[in-house]
């Protein structure tokens, strides 16, 4: 049986996110860490690689393929109770030791993981959104935005089918990559996964690098949600949780922040769950900062009323949630029912 390697080094394209640099040596613009590559040489991602001056990217196969609640993305202010199909490749450009999808992301990095691959075309995964009556098509499992030349592929056909479109992504981003991808995306989730340049260096990545990508994304248009995995004793202080809420809350109070229970996965074993109170403390700290919309994850019916959805004006009920279940929804037209305030979002229909 060919190695794993071997075997998506098949499942490739000639990849557009590149510049030329001297003789065959590329510049790969698909994320921060912009790897020069000789010759032979592979990205930190390890699937992006110099093949005698072609720049090789991932193409045509799927690590996993899904039918999911939008809200499990998650997205809370975007068509809420309907279904979105999820797809992913394999390969990231980070190392993270808690990773929850450490089988795709970490796949050609960690011999522990025993992912294979599946060879699928674009028309396979949208045949398969209408199929499951999914609105939405996703990419992500693995790290989206060093498979977005098949990503683009995949979205034209979905765009053709007047299917959304969306990244869940760590935001490890360029404005080479952001470009490319700004046509045909309509949502993207991005992890801040702390707010310490140290631990950003740690976790193989830089922090500034996600900051800009926040900023820029939101300047594009495409809905943006944020999440941070909250991890006791590495992320949970409060002087981290706010410093995160209130850079959010200098680019938009109305960016919906999602504070999020860690358990233990993958090589951090080494400590107890999330608690509770570490969720509610995070959601006050966002709500002092100004954030509109602040909610706690991973720990469903167990967050008092914080994952539901109110109006920031009068503060009706808008939208009731446990965990990825919607309860009811009470928005009329993408309107507060109650004093008309208009939310922020991406709803079937606005106000």
């Amino acid at each position: 049986m060919p190695s794993l390697q071997n075997s998506i080094d098949t499942q490739t394209q000639p990849g557009k996110l590149f510049k030329p640099l001297d003789g065959e040596n590329l510049l790969c613009t698909a994320c921060g860490h912009l790897c020069k590559l000789r010759p032979g040489q592979r990205g930190i991602c390890k699937v992006r690689f110099n093949s005698e001056g072609t720049l090789l990217v991932p193409h045509q196969y799927a690590a996993g393929i899904q039918n999911d609640p939008i809200e499990k993305k998650p997205f809370f202010h975007a068509l809420p109770g309907s279904r979105a199909l999820s797809f992913g490749m394999l390969g990231c450009d980070f190392r993270c030791a808690y990773c929850q999808n450490w089988f795709t992301s970490q796949s050609l990095k960690d011999d522990d993981s025993t992912q294979r691959s599946t060879p699928v075309s674009a028309k396979d995964i949208c045949d398969k959104a209408t199929e499951n009556n999914a609105e939405v098509v996703v990419s992500t499992y693995n790290e989206p935005l060093i498979t977005s030349e098949w990503a683009v592929e995949v979205f034209k056909v979905a765009k053709e089918r007047k299917l959304w479109t969306a990244y869940v992504s760590n935001g490890h981003g360029t404005p080479e990559v952001l470009e490319y991808i700004r046509p045909w995306v309509d949502l993207m989730k991005i992890d801040l996964k702390s707010f310490s340049q140290k631990e950003y260096r740690r976790l193989g990545g830089n922090l500034d690098a996600v900051l800009e990508t926040i900023k820029t994304v939101h300047e594009m248009g495409i809905w943006l949600e944020l999440v941070t995995l909250l991890i006791p004793g590495y992320n949970d202080s409060d002087q981290e949780i706010s410093s995160i809420a209130e850079f959010i809350a200098e680019i938009s109070k109305d960016i919906p922040w999602h504070v999020t229970a860690f358990h233990p996965d993958y090589k951090m074993t080494d400590r107890e769950r999330t608690p509770v109170e570490t969720l509610l403390r995070a959601y006050k700290h966002g709500k002092n900062a100004g954030l509109s919309f602040v909610y706690a994850g991973n720990l469903p019916g167990r967050v008092q009323n914080t994952e539901s959805t109110f109006c920031p004006g009068c503060n009706a009920l808008l939208i009731e949630r446990v965990g990825f279940r919607v309860v009811s929804n009470f928005l009329n037209g993408g309107c507060c029912p109650e004093c008309n305030n208009s939310i922020p979002g991406r709803w079937i229909k606005s106000c």
